[in-house]
């Protein structure tokens, strides 16, 4: 199974970079794993709704032309659907017997992902109601891809 991960940003810490690095190292045991970083648009201090809305289009542009083609893709975003990690794991597994061996997750900028982002996407996911710093997000998404494969190929990692 190919899983890419679209960013917005880059890890410039180095302990963040550690953590990123050990989940795609476990994570090659399961699956092709690609991350994708994509630069943000720039935004003034104090953006206006049109600022936002327009840099929103030009990263959902960008975030479309890098995307593997004929995926399952989840939309990172806080008013999506909660999945407890047996349910994700689930989800994944039932994906592939569908057939469909592409999965890409999206983590947006700041100011989220645009609204044709999440409409284009089979399931808009949420990980918490809480507000979580993007670096942060990225690195707890991509533990959690690691549980789901873990989970269902048994490991203990899960338990």
């Amino acid at each position: 199974m190919n899983v890419q991960l679209i960013v917005l940003g880059k890890l410039k810490e180095k302990y963040m970079k550690d953590f990123s690095d050990e989940y795609e190292k476990r994570l090659s045991a399961f699956c092709k794993l690609t991350v994708t970083e994509l630069e943000p648009v720039r935004l003034s201090d104090n953006p206006s709704e049109k600022e936002i809305e327009n840099a929103l289009k030009k990263e959902a542009l960008a975030i479309k032309s890098k995307m593997l083609p004929n995926a399952f893709v989840f939309s990172m975003c806080i008013e999506g659907k909660m999945l407890s990690s047996e349910e994700l794991s689930k989800k994944i597994e039932s994906i592939g017997v569908a057939g469909q061996n592409n999965i890409v997750f999206i983590i947006g900028s700041s100011f989220g992902l645009s609204e044709e982002i999440k409409k284009d996407s089979d399931l808009k996911l949420s990980m918490s109601s809480m507000t979580f710093p993007h670096k942060l997000a990225r690195i707890m998404l991509l533990e959690q891809i690691y549980r789901t494969f873990s989970i269902s190929h048994g490991g203990k990692y899960h338990k």
